[in-house]
C-alpha cells in the first residue's frame, strides 16, 4: 500500500468514518501497539486491539465500541472546546475526516494553518486541575499525538484540554523524529502480526469447510 497520504473527507464519528478506518491501526490506539506486558509476556491490550482489527478486517464490518456518558459528553464539547481554542490563540481550525498514510491512520480534531494540528480532550474539573498543576504536555496522549504528526506529516500539534467553567489549558509538542521512528516499527510489526493472524482464521474457516 502506497505511504502517500490519503485525505477521507467525512465526520468523525459517521458510519463512513467508521468504514475508512475499518481494520486500521489509528493514532488514538497507537498507546495500546506500544504496551509491554509484564516480565516479557504479550500485553493484554495491546493483543485485544489486534483480535478487535482482526475481527474487522474478516467480517468487513466496524465494531462497535463501549461508550460511556462522559464519552458522549466529551464528544459534544469537542466544538465548544474548538472555538474557545480559535477564541484565545487567533487561530482558524480546519475540520478534518480521516488521514490515511500506507497502513496506519489518524482522525486529528483539527488542521492548524500548513504545519499544525490540534487535539482536543476533554477531562472532569479535578483532572484539568491536575493537568493545569503539571502544566506540561499530558504524556498519556503522547503516543496518539505524535503518531497523529507522522500520519499527517506535520511539525507540531497543540492540545487543548477544556471543561466548561475551567480555563482551558493549551499546550504544543513538536515532532520527536527518534519517537516517531521507534512509533512506525511497532506499527509495522503490529500489521504484520495482524495480517497472520487474519490468515490464520481465515486457513481455520477453510479447513473446517474442506
Amino acid at each position: 500500500m502506497s505511504d502517500e497520504l490519503q485525505t477521507i473527507t467525512c465526520e468523525q464519528g459517521s458510519p463512513e468514518w467508521a468504514r475508512s478506518r475499518l481494520g486500521t491501526p489509528t493514532a488514538s490506539e497507537f498507546a495500546a501497539i506500544l504496551t509491554k506486558g509484564r516480565g516479557g509476556a504479550e500485553s493484554r491490550t495491546r493483543l485485544s486491539y489486534l483480535y478487535k482489527l482482526a475481527g474487522e478486517r474478516l467480517t468487513g464490518e466496524p465494531m462497535e465500541t463501549v461508550s460511556s456518558f462522559h464519552m458522549e459528553r466529551g464528544k459534544l464539547m469537542e466544538d465548544e472546546a474548538r472555538s474557545v481554542y480559535s477564541f484565545v490563540t487567533g487561530r482558524a481550525c480546519e475540520r478534518i475526516g480521516f488521514l490515511r498514510r500506507g497502513r496506519a491512520g489518524a482522525s486529528p480534531d483539527a488542521l492548524i494553518g500548513h504545519d499544525g494540528l490540534l487535539e482536543i480532550k476533554t477531562k472532569l474539573p479535578h483532572l484539568m486541575v491536575e493537568t493545569i498543576l503539571r502544566g506540561e504536555f499530558p504524556p498519556e496522549h503522547k503516543a496518539q499525538c505524535q503518531g497523529q504528526l507522522w500520519i499527517a506529516q506535520r511539525e507540531w500539534i497543540d492540545i487543548a484540554v477544556y471543561w466548561p467553567g475551567m480555563p482551558i489549558f493549551i499546550t504544543r509538542a513538536s515532532r520527536d523524529e527518534a519517537y516517531i521512528s521507534e512509533l512506525a516499527d511497532a506499527v509495522d510489526v503490529f500489521n504484520t502480526e495482524l495480517d497472520l493472524t487474519v490468515k490464520r482464521i481465515r486457513s481455520y474457516g477453510l479447513a473446517k469447510a474442506a
